[in-house]
């Protein structure tokens, strides 16, 4: 724009939200001394209260104001703030039998309070609420909300005689004048000053509310400067000198440090200005002067005058005055100007006209006049003025919010239920109040609809509606036409209702202007909205023709012909918009929706309108065109105009100043609402702009007239034009849909599941994502986005200027409001780079809009296509349809590095190794896909992103992994194990491969793991589950097994036999149970059977370490006592086993099970016994048979045996019938001689029996085993057994002799001696193994004479004992004896040798 217009016309916007109505705190004052007065006595008024400080950036007021409603005896006090919530913000007081007079209610700011004083028919009052400032400091704000000022009134006590008084009959409130004004002093009095009865004013002083006083009457007379006073209820005489019409018909006052300047407009037409202090009339001024009038008027008492001041420090007071006519009315701006001797007259600074009859309420500044009326059609009209520099008179135009259609119309081919609720609850449209009250009418009162959330009633809506229409159905059958009829006719019914209670809530009562932000507001019966200043574009379009006409054209452009061209090419546009019928606009909405050419829709159209016109519209446009010098050229300025794409992506959100709480300016509710609707409203028109300059252009095209195209203008620029319209057009469409679609609330785990995705792709800390907040009405997803994300890009580019001290900054709303939404609409611009709204929705979980979004925006808008398909795909995602997100990432890949927001989601992390932007991509589409948990999706895309990765062997190698590992919880083996030998990193080759190991073990899939070839990763494969076999626990994990499965399919038969072999050798160590031992037997068995298919000189195999040195990876160092890692010993000798060796350890195993199945108990020590220890336990369990085959097998003698056994005869001898009992155990597990005998023998029988059947059958060398049961039976004192002694007699008669000896033993010693040397002599020497006695002719006999020496000694020495000495005798008599047998054998045999 090269040069803005002074002055434009402004927008309404409304700050109407869609959460339930809002809840007061309701108070209710009955004032003793009143008698009721009618409700309805006065009408419904409004007004609004700004603090001083409320433009100032570092204030605690700071966009606040207070604004309230009366009605009959009832009064609705609210706060409002556009920066903060504020909690408790809403009042409804109820003063009964008390109406309030319109305009009764003022608030005044003193340094620690908010003083609200009140006015009804019958009473005042005084309310004391505490200051925002003192309630909050400012620079601590920042949180969404806060508490109102209005949070502790129910705590006042309004029965406080100090707070409220009657007003005194005398001098009586006029009847006839609503008039008031009230105002308090510098010492802190309430003043009320009431037109009198009488005619006049008495003002009425309230003490200050913390001093004691009186309450006082002053009645302020013109008639002369005395004054009197009325004190309390004292009656009073009237003067008959005043007549009524001095009558104040508005009042307003200016206060000054220690006087108050009362200013009375009265029915006579005078302006009267009265010094409170003084008592005085201080000036009179007939304001018939300043407009022309007639005597019919001059007569007439004026009732519709009405009086505003405005203050400025620069320029002082003025003063605004509407004088009311018939028909007409004129406002009159005058300034106070003092003379000496305090004398004031007014200056005339101008007079405007307005041919409106019913104002309102107007309301002025020191430039500018804003009236509100109601026209003959009761429609809202606002219009304001530069009194200053508007010289022509002519008002600027305020285009108010229209009311819905008074009909809905619906297509046959359109449900009706749908189309209601559509429009009924299309954001914007009805206010949630209006709904519930005319659901509580349309329900016949049957049903309280209270506090209702918009989707709560929009149910309650479709139950209510339908209930009448299915209660009113009395046919059982009927046609689908007449059903459809019937629909229309009950929802029309409902629409008609809501539509009433619209128009009513909907009714303006007055305008609120903020003279320090220059803020105005329309206040409504039921609602808010603020005017703010339209764009030129949008000036221009809704402009009434006549005050189009009259534009100063020089006004718009610096170009004059320029701005005369481009006021004609807008009447052309609106010649066109005012011919399009609602079917025709439909065609447009239609090709939008579908995704079809704008310009065959506009084509079209225009057909449409050729064919119909019958007002020769076709030819006003046409001679209109003919005025355009430039037609091109003008609709390329309007294009530019409505055009908000920049070239570069507008800069990301500064850091907010957080002192100056700049985080919440303009972040309530109710700023949210009102900057939104105005991009809405802006789409909306705008929209409409480039329809009917589309249709212009299709029509410019057909005429081809060069004359009219400016000189020979080319085809190609019209056609450029038209496709710079198009996406123009379709821009506008898009913002004005996402300004009307709301948001869905969110449940908590979509959040948190949204959230752990936004992590992965580390997006969760932009300022574009912030989990989405409930609010209490349902947001669209423009307000959605403003308050979540562009608010502070917006704040932040317009503070964020350099030498700005922000203290000192004056907030200026319309300025403000104009900066916002030019940098808002930017911001939601489609062929921007900037992609913060889309990022806004994925970060609110507002997936189902973002799909609509993007549907919407695809066909053709060729910017951000790759973010755009990234979100899609996000979308998919979410909704569960995992093959067409993944259709959708793949097609974004093709825009990484061209994309801002794909560019910031492959930054790399800090360490992570940096790839091709379209690796890292994938990277973080693949992390994502995981943890979604779709491992095809994985598959594909990371097979995708190999080809990408060609010549990066690292990304490869990640790439390959990654496609392993889900292959492989897809139970894809065979596919697992490609993708691991395809894995170019021999580390991440290997850990693959320790993968797939341990998972097709923990799922028994081991004919896959021992049949993969295994190329090149032979000895890999066997350390792995080698390790893994040493490293866990033998009993739960079958590792060894696996390995010998592994070793026998490859025929490798020696490693499988080592492997079993080492295998039993740790079970037997490890596993001391039962099943342990029953494993190692079967491993030995294994691993002899692996030997025996080797040729014999193979059959060998290295014994395994023993178990404390197996070196497998990641084991922790073995240290000794004081913390140092001890050296891990690294020559081992090597020892070879054979088969033999392997099948002695068999038996050994075999016999340890068999020992541990016969007694539990030695499990615990049998399991890695030795031979030698085996063999002590099968003794000590009494298994002496299985013991022996031990033995034998290990060539181990069998003494321990005897020795065991004969213990064991030895404790059943002595033992009792729980020795006998327990023993034929041990007994059965031997294998006894099969003996038959007619008696029954004992156990102990049959143990003496089996040592004599082992003596008997296992002989040994110098008869040991004789020796060792005799010596142990000697040794514990029994007696030997004749069997024993008979068959040890036989072996070794010497050596029982010295038994004897040894255990002195004499008598048995003598005996043995005696029958010895018979033996020898030939008398029973069968019974000694005596094969030949002696004699001359046999082999030469012996005789143990040492033994039998020491014998005689032993019986010599013992001569005390007589029985001593007959054996001594005995024996020395048989030796003499054999001596001399002796001699003669020997002689004899000596004798025959010779």
């Amino acid at each position: 724009m090269a040069a803005g217009l002074a002055e434009r016309s402004c927008l309404e916007l409304s700050a109407a939200v869609r959460g339930p109505p809002r809840r007061f705190q309701e108070v209710v004052f009955s004032p003793p001394g009143t008698a009721p007065l009618p409700a309805g006595r006065y009408g419904d008024s409004a007004g609004g209260f700004c603090y001083q400080e409320s433009a100032q950036l570092a204030a605690a007021t700071r966009n606040r104001f207070v604004r309230w409603t009366t009605s009959g005896d009832t009064v609705e006090l609210v706060e409002e703030s556009l920066d903060v919530n504020l909690l408790n913000n809403a009042v409804r007081l109820h003063i009964q039998g008390c109406p309030f007079l319109p305009g009764g209610v003022h608030l005044c700011e003193v340094q620690n309070h908010l003083v609200v004083l009140l006015i009804t028919g019958q009473t005042v009052h005084r309310l004391l609420l505490p200051h925002p400032a003192r309630m909050y400091r400012s620079e601590l704000i920042t949180e969404s909300q806060m508490q109102s000022v209005f949070t502790d009134i129910g705590k006042i006590n309004f029965r406080d005689p100090s707070n409220y008084y009657v007003i005194p009959s005398v001098p009586g409130l006029a009847s006839n004048s609503v008039a008031s004004a009230a105002w308090l002093s510098s010492e802190g009095e309430a003043l009320f000053a009431l037109p009198s009865a009488s005619g006049g004013i008495f003002v009425l002083k309230l003490p200050p509310h913390d001093a004691p006083g009186m309450v006082s009457v002053v009645e302020l007379k013109q008639s002369s400067v005395m004054q009197r006073f009325l004190t309390g209820w004292m009656p009073t005489a009237i003067r008959g000198d005043c007549g009524p019409s001095d009558l104040p018909i508005s009042l307003s006052v200016h206060c000054l440090d220690h006087d108050a300047f009362l200013f009375a407009l009265c029915q006579d037409h005078k302006l009267r200005m009265w010094s409170y202090k003084d008592q005085m009339c201080l000036m009179v001024a007939d304001l018939l002067e300043f407009m022309p009038v007639s005597r019919d008027l001059r007569l007439a008492a004026g009732t519709g005058h009405r009086l505003r001041l405005a203050f400025s420090q620069s320029l002082g007071l003025y003063l605004g005055v509407y004088m009311h006519a018939p028909k007409r009315g004129q406002f009159c701006v005058f300034q106070l100007v003092s003379t000496e001797s305090n004398r004031y007259s007014l200056d005339h600074i101008s007079s405007l006209f307005s041919s409106q009859e019913t104002l309102v309420d107007f309301a002025l500044t020191s430039s500018e006049i804003w009236a509100l009326w109601h026209n003959e059609e009761n429609q809202t009209v606002v219009k304001y003025i530069n009194f200053e520099q508007n010289v022509a008179g002519q008002w600027n135009q305020v285009f108010v919010q229209p009311l819905p259609e008074e009909e809905v119309t619906v297509r046959h081919d359109q449900d009706p239920r749908e189309t209601y609720l559509e429009y009924l609850f299309m954001p914007g449209r009805f206010t949630n109040a209006a709904i519930q009250k005319a659901l509580q009418i349309f329900s016949q009162g049957t049903e309280r609809h209270m506090d209702l959330t918009w989707d709560e009633l929009k149910k309650e809506v479709t139950l209510a509606v339908e209930s009448e229409f299915q209660g009113s159905v009395t046919e059982y059958e009927c046609s689908l036409e007449e059903f459809w009829q019937l629909q229309v006719e009950f929802w029309s019914k409902f629409y008609a209702c809501c539509l009433q209670y619209q128009e009513a809530l909907s009714r303006p009562l007055a305008l609120h202007l903020n003279p320090y932000s220059n803020m105005v507001c329309l206040l409504k019966k039921g609602s808010l909205s603020f005017l703010v200043p339209c764009s030129l574009v949008d000036h221009l379009y809704l402009l009434s023709n006549e005050h189009l006409l009259t534009e100063d054209d020089a006004a718009i452009f610096d170009d004059l012909e320029m701005s005369r061209d481009v006021v004609c090419l807008v009447q052309c546009l609106r010649l066109i918009g005012e011919s399009i019928s609602m079917e025709m606009a439909f065609i447009m909405e239609m090709a939008c929706s579908r995704l079809q050419p704008p310009e065959k829709a506009a084509e079209q159209i225009l057909e449409d309108l050729i064919a119909n016109d019958t007002e020769n519209v076709m030819e006003d446009i046409h001679s209109k065109l003919q005025e355009i010098r430039n037609p091109i050229h003008a609709i390329g300025v309007l294009i530019r105009e409505m055009d908000y794409e920049t070239d570069a992506d507008m800069e990301r959100a500064h850091h907010l100043n957080m002192r100056m709480n700049l985080t919440q300016l303009y972040s309530s509710g109710t700023a949210v609402n009102v900057v939104c609707w105005g991009i809405c409203k802006i789409a909306t028109i705008r929209f409409l702009i480039c329809r009917d300059l589309l249709i212009l252009q299709q029509l410019l095209l057909r005429l081809g007239d060069p004359m009219v195209l400016g000189g020979g203008q080319l085809f190609q620029s019209q056609q450029d034009l038209l496709h710079r319209t198009s996406p123009l057009l379709l821009s506008y469409y898009l913002i004005r849909w996402a300004s009307q679609c709301l948001a869905s609330d969110v449940p908590v785990d979509t959040l948190e599941s949204n959230l752990q995705h936004l992590s992965v792709l580390e997006l969760a800390d932009t300022t574009a994502v912030t989990p989405h907040k409930l609010v209490s009405g349902p947001q669209t997803i423009v307000e959605l986005f403003f308050q979540e994300v562009a608010r502070k890009h917006i704040i932040s580019r317009l503070f964020s200027q350099p030498n700005t001290s922000l203290a000192e900054t004056s907030l200026n709303w319309p300025h403000l409001i104009t900066a916002i939404v030019a940098d808002f609409l930017p911001l939601l611009w489609p062929s921007n780079p900037g992609f913060l709204f889309p990022e806004c929705l994925m970060g609110s979980c507002q997936y189902t809009q973002l799909q609509e979004y993007i549907r919407l925006l695809q066909p053709w808008c060729h910017v951000n296509m790759g973010s755009c398909c990234f979100m899609m795909g996000r979308c998919y995602l979410v909704m569960g349809e995992g093959h067409k997100a993944l259709d959708c990432f793949c097609q974004a890949a093709s825009e990484v590095g061209r994309e801002e927001f794909l560019d910031r989601l492959i930054q790399p992390e800090e360490g992570e190794m940096v790839s091709t932007p379209r690796l890292q991509y994938y990277n973080k589409v693949l992390r994502l896909l995981d943890m979604v948990g779709l491992p095809e999706l994985v598959i594909q895309l990371a097979t995708l992103a190999i080809m990408e990765s060609a010549d990066d062997w690292r990304s490869q190698a990640t790439l390959r992994t990654c496609i392993f590992k889900h292959h492989l919880d897809l139970g894809h083996n065979n596919e697992a194990y490609v993708a691991l030998t395809q894995n170019p990193d021999p580390s991440r080759q290997l850990d693959c491969l320790r993968q797939l190991v341990v998972v097709l073990c923990e799922r028994s899939q081991l004919q896959d793991l021992v049949e993969f070839p295994y190329v090149n990763l032979h000895n890999e494969v066997v350390g792995i589950i080698e390790s893994h076999a040493r490293a866990v626990d033998l009993m739960t994990h079958n590792y060894y097994e696996l390995l010998y499965a592994f070793h026998i399919y490859r025929h490798n038969y020696r490693k499988a036999g080592t492997v079993m072999f080492e295998y039993g050798m740790r079970l037997g160590r490890e596993v001391r149970t039962l099943r342990g031992l029953q494993k190692q037997g079967n491993c030995f068995l294994a691993a002899i059977n692996c030997l025996r298919l080797i040729r014999p000189e193979y059959a060998w195999i290295v014994q395994p370490a023993s178990g404390a040195v197996y070196e497998r990876p990641g084991a922790s160092p073995k240290r000794s006592h004081d913390g140092e890692c001890t050296a891990v010993p690294t020559t081992h000798q090597i020892e070879i086993l054979e088969l033999e060796d392997l099948e002695r350890e068999c038996v050994l195993a075999r016999i340890r099970l068999t020992l541990v199945q016969h007694d539990l108990s030695t499990a615990a020590v049998a399991g890695n016994s030795t031979p030698e220890e085996t063999v002590a336990l099968l003794v000590r369990a009494g298994l002496f048979d299985t013991a022996i085959t031990l033995c034998q097998t290990f060539k181990l003698p069998l003494t321990p045996i005897f020795e065991g056994l004969t213990f064991k005869c030895i404790k059943l001898q002595l033992g009792g019938e729980a020795a006998q009992a327990e023993a034929w155990d041990w007994l059965a597990a031997n294998q006894l001689s099969a003996l038959v005998t007619t008696k029954e023998s004992s156990a102990t029988d049959e143990a003496w029996r089996l040592l004599s059947s082992y003596l008997e059958r296992y002989p040994s060398q110098n008869s040991l085993y004789h020796r060792c049961v005799i010596n142990k039976l000697l040794a514990h004192g029994i007696p030997l057994p004749n069997w024993l002694i008979n068959s040890y007699k036989k072996v070794d008669a010497a050596e029982l002799l010295r038994l004897y000896l040894n255990y002195d033993l004499l008598e048995e010693a003598v005996d043995l001696v005696l029958e010895y040397v018979d033996a020898v002599l030939g008398k029973g020497h069968r019974y000694f193994g005596i094969e030949f006695p002696l004699s001359a002719t046999a082999p030469m006999v012996w005789l143990p004479y040492t033994a039998i020496d020491q014998l005689l000694q032993a019986l010599r020495e013992s001569t005390t004992n007589h029985y001593n000495v007959v054996l001594y005798q005995k024996l020395h008599d048989k030796m003499e004896d054999y001596q001399q047998k002796v001699s003669v054998a020997t002689r004899d045999h000596l004798y025959r040798r010779n």
